[in-house]
């Protein structure tokens, strides 16, 4: 099953921080092999309920949500993609902790998304949240969501995303998606395991 060999392959591997370069080309290939067999080709008109929801990340090649690791100090917790069609919203949630007792954070990043066909949208970045997850209040993605929606400024780094008008918009693209696994790739070249 190309599923579970995926899954195999991305097992320990700390949703790719610990990843050789080897092991990223055999899940490239395992992911490539799933995505052939993906279950709904066109997830952004036959399969949009399936994409809603709050999806875990099991593994990805983006350096930049990796490198959060590397601070001194700090150890990459579990990260999120929050997908909202009903308001075209996404958020990417990373908890972050600490070493230091009570000085646990969080990375959020809140985004609209665009169709551009079946299978990708358009992103665009709008808002920017880090703080220390105590003093955002911070329990798991729903509540802080939630929060956000309802328009609530935190006492942390909170701040709009101003993206020039000329440059290329984000892009992301469902290549798989099932009950409960998603794989996506970015316009930066790197791909996202997630799981629901």
């Amino acid at each position: 099953m190309p599923k579970s060999k995926l899954l195999a392959a991305i097992a320990g591997k700390n949703r790719g921080i610990l990843a050789t370069s080897t092991d990223r080309q055999a899940i490239l290939a395992a992911i490539t092999e799933l995505e052939l067999r993906n279950p709904h080709p066109r997830p952004l008109t036959t399969a949009i309920d399936l994409l809603a929801g709050n999806w875990r990340l099991l593994y990805t090649s983006s350096q930049s949500l990796l490198g959060i690791d590397k601070f001194p100090l700090v150890k990459l917790g579990d990260i999120y993609q929050c997908i909202r069609p009903t308001t075209s919203a996404v958020y990417n949630i990373a908890e972050v902790g600490s070493l230091l007792p009570g000085l646990d954070g969080l990375v959020a990043i809140v985004a609209k998304f665009t169709p551009v066909n079946e299978c990708r949208v358009n992103v665009r970045f709008n808002r920017s949240v880090i703080g220390l997850q105590r003093f955002i209040d911070y329990s798991n993605p729903d509540t802080l969501i939630d929060a956000i929606e309802n328009g609530r400024k935190f006492t942390a780094i909170d701040l709009p995303i101003n993206r020039p008008e000329d440059k290329a918009p984000a892009w992301l693209e469902v290549t798989y998606l099932d009950e409960t696994l998603r794989i996506s790739r970015g316009n930066e070249g790197s791909v996202f395991v997630l799981t629901k």
